[in-house]
């Protein structure tokens, strides 16, 4: 996908008729035709494109067009992130111009008072580089306060700058382990996680109690979580799991600022305990992020639909199907156009297992709504998910007899991912998509011991032992076993 294009995608469907607005206020010639070009492009009308200019006038007159609706999306994007009422730091930002431009202009006493406010918000919010730049416009106009005390000013910024190190320090830190996280994910690295944090602190010079915050936890958490979805293996991060409750549990309660990384906090821990199985503490982390929820209308619809899919999965997992489905129905139901897209899909995705693992045809519904090519899904929600979709699009289609479209399926798979997954060291799909491949050639080797060995054999592997993995060996065994691969799945959590 082109920039431009890019760009055009960050917008929803209320951003797309208020930027053309924009554009027609710009435009003071009747002839322009910079809403016709991002109406091809939202529509991807690449006829219609082709048609704008003649040969005659060639590339030049169109790649110029291009250039110009570029800048014109930046620029509305800019404005819009500027009349956020939502965001203090825009605030802060606003004053911090605005003072500026006062002091620069002799209008000293307006001026202070805009820098006040902007000091006061960037303190307030804990951002450290805006206060840095608060203070050293402070100082470049000292002169101009007669009630400003320079030394305290001083001792101030030096603490400031105190802050920065130790925040620029945690970035960096952070940018070193998400990039060691893309050559696990990509290339196949082995690394222990607890060694690599831990040399990694030590690298960076953090001290323990430096991590004693809602935004450095819900960091690590999020390596953490990472981690332990690369390796099919949530029992990997337990450790990190224990320490982050321990550590919100001795914080302060969260002030508004801290609520999006608490909240977040709260996900990962409820995602946890999802996936090794721990049904109701999961929950109850979910209730507390519900609570939490409350005290902000726009964290609320942030978060609604992927607190929505853990209840629903939570659910599902622990034996209450309807009420699992039902959750699912209701994130559905609250999704707006404002809401991600990739949550939306999530949902759409756990409504096809759900009803496929009861044989309901219902599945081949929802299964229909996922309709953006592997490419778009590979970027939006990752390799990983991309997979699990696609191996469950081909067992959906072969579970309601679409075998012709379920081998198609297979055949496209492999020739897209089976080099990739042999270069991470995950043979073990391969293995599983084997197995599928043979019950398709040869219906009746279901019913033979070595198969069902072989896929029994299967749920012996520590990465296999994910709820989502067994629901996928589950669903090679329905085809020998008089049960749902629903009623399977239960029996395997279980039991492992």
């Amino acid at each position: 996908m082109d920039d431009l294009s890019q760009l055009i995608d960050l917008l929803n469907n209320q951003d797309k008729a208020d930027f053309r607005s924009f554009l027609n206020r710009k435009n003071k010639r009747k002839d322009v035709k910079n809403i016709r070009l991002f109406n091809f492009l939202e529509t991807d009308d690449k006829k219609s494109i082709n048609k704008l200019y003649s040969k005659q006038k060639n590339k030049d007159a169109y790649h110029a067009l291009r250039k110009r609706l570029q800048d014109n999306v930046l620029q509305f994007l800019s404005q819009r992130a500027f009349d956020s009422k939502d965001s203090a730091v825009y605030e802060i930002l606003r004053n911090l111009v605005v003072a500026r431009f006062l002091l620069e202009n002799s209008a000293a006493k307006i001026g202070l008072k805009c820098l006040d406010r902007a000091e006061r918000l960037a303190v307030q919010e804990e951002q450290f580089g805006l206060v840095n730049e608060v203070f050293l416009l402070r100082m470049q106009y000292a002169h101009l306060d007669r009630d400003l005390a320079l030394d305290r000013l001083l001792d101030r910024f030096t603490l400031n700058q105190t802050h920065m190190q130790r925040e620029a320090k945690m970035h960096m830190a952070y940018a070193y382990l998400r990039r060691e996280l893309q050559e696990i994910h990509l290339k196949g690295k082995i690394v222990n996680l607890t060694e690599l944090i831990e040399a990694t602190l030590k690298k960076y010079q953090i001290a323990v109690l430096d991590l004693m915050n809602y935004k450095s936890l819900y960091q690590i958490l999020y390596i953490a979580n990472e981690y332990a979805a690369i390796n099919q293996n949530y029992g990997l991060i337990e450790r990190y799991v224990r320490k982050t409750y321990q550590y919100i549990q001795g914080l302060e309660k969260p002030k508004e600022r801290h609520l999006y990384y608490h909240l977040y906090i709260l996900y990962y821990l409820a995602n946890f305990n999802l996936r090794n199985k721990r049904f109701a503490e999961s929950i109850s982390y979910l209730t507390q992020m519900d609570e939490l929820m409350d005290s902000s209308k726009s964290y609320r619809e942030q978060f609604m639909l992927r607190y929505q899919l853990l209840l629903g999965l939570n659910y599902h997992f622990s034996g209450k199907p309807q009420e699992g489905i039902q959750a699912i129905e209701q994130g559905l139901s609250y999704a707006t156009k404002k809401s991600s897209q990739e949550d939306i899909d999530d949902l759409y995705l756990s409504l096809t297992m759900f009803y496929a693992q009861h044989r309901d045809s219902r599945s081949l519904s929802y299964l229909a709504k996922l309709g953006h090519t592997d490419h778009w899904y590979e970027k939006k929600m990752g390799m990983l998910w991309t997979i699990r979709k696609n191996l469950m699009e081909i067992l959906v289609h072969l579970q309601f007899e679409n075998t012709e479209l379920a081998v198609s399926r297979l055949h496209s798979f492999k020739r897209r991912y089976k080099k990739y997954l042999l270069s991470i060291q995950e043979e073990r799909v391969m293995v599983f998509l084997s197995m599928v491949e043979r019950s398709i050639q040869k219906p009746d080797i279901v019913s033979e011991q070595t198969y069902q060995d072989t896929v029994l054999s299967m749920v012996d592997i520590d990465a296999n032992k994910d709820i989502f993995n067994l629901s996928f060996i589950a669903w090679l065994m329905a085809k020998w076993e008089k049960k749902t691969a629903y009623e399977l799945t239960l029996s395997l959590i279980e039991t492992v």
